[in-house]
């Protein structure tokens, strides 16, 4: 009996991950799936977009996706290397230009942010606690993206699997997935919900 509830579980598993192979088949003859919806929506709050003259994430998405990337590479050293960018950036980013309520909104994301990028930064040798960190954090990306916009095509991509089956949220550059959160165990895991 053990054996064959152990089997479906692991069935369960595989089936998940592997769903979005099924789309992809089906997304090569159809157009764009409406699952995967553009973030002009998702800004419908008091904080409207910045024009990137004006103010620019470029270079906090830069060091977000090469903590992203390592991550995915099962690369806890890099990782932390690029937390302690990522901190810098946040940091240095010059607010000037926004509005009180940007500046507020700002000021929100950043220093939540800030405290899991310095988690990911501080243990280069606990992958696991940085993939904690990092869930929280790109919950944060998302939230900054949606309210400042961004200069580049990005995707928010969702694994079912992590969190004990609650699944966690990535920005990636990519449209093909790669699982920052169990790296080369299940690196395809997962499917792309929105893009940027």
């Amino acid at each position: 009996m053990k054996n064959v509830f152990l089997y479906a579980i692991a069935t369960s598993v595989f089936i998940a991950c592997n769903s979005r192979g099924d789309a992809d088949n089906e997304s090569s003859t159809k157009p764009e799936s409406a699952s995967i919806s553009k973030a002009g929506s998702d800004t419908a709050n008091s904080t409207s977009a910045i024009t990137s003259s004006d103010f620019s994430i470029t270079e906090i998405m830069s060091d977000y996706l090469k903590l992203k990337n390592a991550l995915t590479n099962d690369n806890a050293k890099s990782a932390s290397e690029a937390g302690n960018a990522l901190v810098a950036g946040f940091t240095k980013l010059e607010t000037n230009s926004l509005s009180t309520d940007q500046k507020k909104k700002f000021t929100e994301i950043s220093e939540d942010a800030k405290e899991h990028a310095e988690h990911i930064a501080a243990n280069a040798g606990n992958i696991q606690h940085q993939r904690e960190h990092f869930a929280t954090l790109s919950k944060d990306v998302n939230d900054l993206i949606s309210t400042f916009g961004t200069e580049q095509k990005l995707y928010q991509d969702f694994c079912p699997m992590y969190n004990d089956g609650k699944g966690a949220i990535w920005i990636s550059e990519t449209k093909e997935i790669k699982n920052p959160y169990y790296g080369s165990k299940m690196l395809t895991c997962g499917a792309v919900k929105k893009e940027f």
